[in-house]
């Protein structure tokens, strides 16, 4: 049976909404859209790059959590409401992202609350370990 488990980080919106901040699904991790909220203290920054750090660190809470790292992205998406906010961003992504280079979407769209200025999503793939990895 492949293993099924929502990742939960505390935000209050995973429960008012009725989602979990990711699913791990056998050796797929999906991390659900992140903002820049800080979710021990619900509050975010007015800066989009402060913004897109905690994006980072919010992801990277739940990759650490499923049991991978940012090596593991395969995907990623950027969903931002002011296509001028996305270059300032670029050094803070780069440094995650940079080295593996997954594959990467750029949308501008409406996020719910209008202090969002960013969110990340990405999918991930768990490194298998010597027991499951196929023989060479």
């Amino acid at each position: 049976m492949t293993e099924r488990r929502a990742i939960l980080s505390g935000s209050t919106f995973e429960e008012e909404i009725g989602y979990a901040r990711a699913v791990v699904d056998g050796d797929l991790v999906h991390v659900s859209g992140t903002t820049g909220f800080d979710y021990a203290t619900m509050t975010i920054s007015d800066d989009v790059v402060e913004q897109a750090e905690q994006c980072l660190r919010n992801i990277g809470s739940a990759l650490a959590e499923a049991g991978c790292s940012f090596a593991d992205v395969v995907r990623v998406r950027y969903l931002l409401p002011d296509r001028e906010d996305f270059e300032p961003c670029w050094p803070v992504l780069r440094r995650h992202f940079g080295e593996i280079r997954p594959a990467a979407t750029m949308l501008v769209c409406g996020l719910s609350d209008p202090r969002m200025r960013i969110e990340i999503e990405v999918d991930a793939r768990r490194p298998r370990t010597r027991d499951t990895a196929s023989p060479a």
